[in-house]
């Protein structure tokens, strides 16, 4: 089977399978797993975030969108020319990837499109499960779900009987928006509650002010895209009342793939590091403590 990906976290399911030779095709997004980065290139965004602040980077997307233009370019003749079987995208958020309905001119005859729209944690295991049976790996895809399930259920169990923290997620920070779909369900998993955040419910903007009248006992900051150290850098400037932590939302948080779980193991420990074990992924200490290593 051909397979063209169009979305970061389809991608790492599609090698998690062991399938990474059928990926003829991945979005400039796709750079992990790291065998993933010499694939043919179909789909790039039209925003270089990384020129731009948070501030700046929001505005172009708000412009985009509202004059109906796709925030991504689709290279439809190297798609015809790659002939792939399947192709998969979603419609979950405009900004994460290209949609299924923006493939209507770029789409060879006879290829399968699959979008995958997972809202909460279950339904990321599912879109596990969903792709592999697209690509004819049902074993493998049914193993990987359930790991990620049972290691979020483990991790569960280990602070179930402990008071929760009080927790806010800021999966962007100018303006500054809450947790979304799975996250709040993957920090009361790891032991938390959000402060304003709802288990599968979009992110949604607020105000810096707002979230620290509720008195979060930590902030972690994980915008969407980007990992630790450029999360910390970009959230210098805030003057934080309460402990914060940069992590690396890019690869564990806002991802719909099976890493989720191993964030899952993160939050529990910066949670309630007495009770879970560090899993060793990149959290830098903001405030007093900037640069220290959780």
């Amino acid at each position: 089977m051909r397979i063209c990906s169009f979305l970061p976290s389809a991608t790492e399911i599609v090698c998690e399978l062991g399938l990474v030779d059928s990926l003829v095709g991945v979005s400039e997004e796709c750079r992990w797993p790291s065998s993933v980065v010499a694939k043919p290139v179909v789909t790039a965004a039209r925003i270089d975030p990384s020129s731009l602040s948070s501030l700046e980077i929001d505005e172009a997307v708000r412009s985009s969108l509202s004059d109906g233009r796709s925030l991504y370019t689709v290279d439809a003749e190297l798609i015809e020319a790659l002939s792939p079987d399947l192709i998969v995208t979603q419609d979950l958020c405009a900004v994460c990837a290209v949609s299924s309905g923006e493939l209507a001119s770029a789409c060879p005859v006879g290829a399968e499109v699959v979008a995958l729209d997972p809202r909460t944690f279950g339904d990321v295991a599912d879109s596990v499960r969903l792709l592999a049976a697209k690509v004819g790996a049902v074993d493998r895809g049914e193993e990987l779900a359930a790991r990620m399930m049972d290691t979020a259920a483990r991790v569960a169990a280990a602070v179930r009987e402990l008071p929760p923290a009080r927790v806010f997620f800021a999966e962007w920070l100018e303006p500054v928006f809450c947790a979304g779909h799975w996250l709040p369900e993957m920090i009361q998993l790891a032991g938390g509650v959000d402060v304003i955040g709802k288990p599968g419910r979009p992110s949604h903007a607020t105000t810096w002010e707002t979230v620290f009248a509720l008195e979060p006992e930590l902030v972690v900051v994980g915008p969407c895209g980007f990992g630790a150290d450029e999360a910390a850098d970009r959230a210098r400037d805030i003057e934080w009342p309460c402990p914060a932590v940069a992590v690396d939302g890019n690869g564990y948080y806002s991802r719909p793939a099976p890493r989720l779980a191993d964030g899952v193991r993160q939050l529990a420990h910066l949670f309630h590091p007495g009770a879970v074990p560090d899993p060793g992924l990149p959290a830098i200490r903001l405030g007093a403590g900037v640069g220290a290593r959780a």
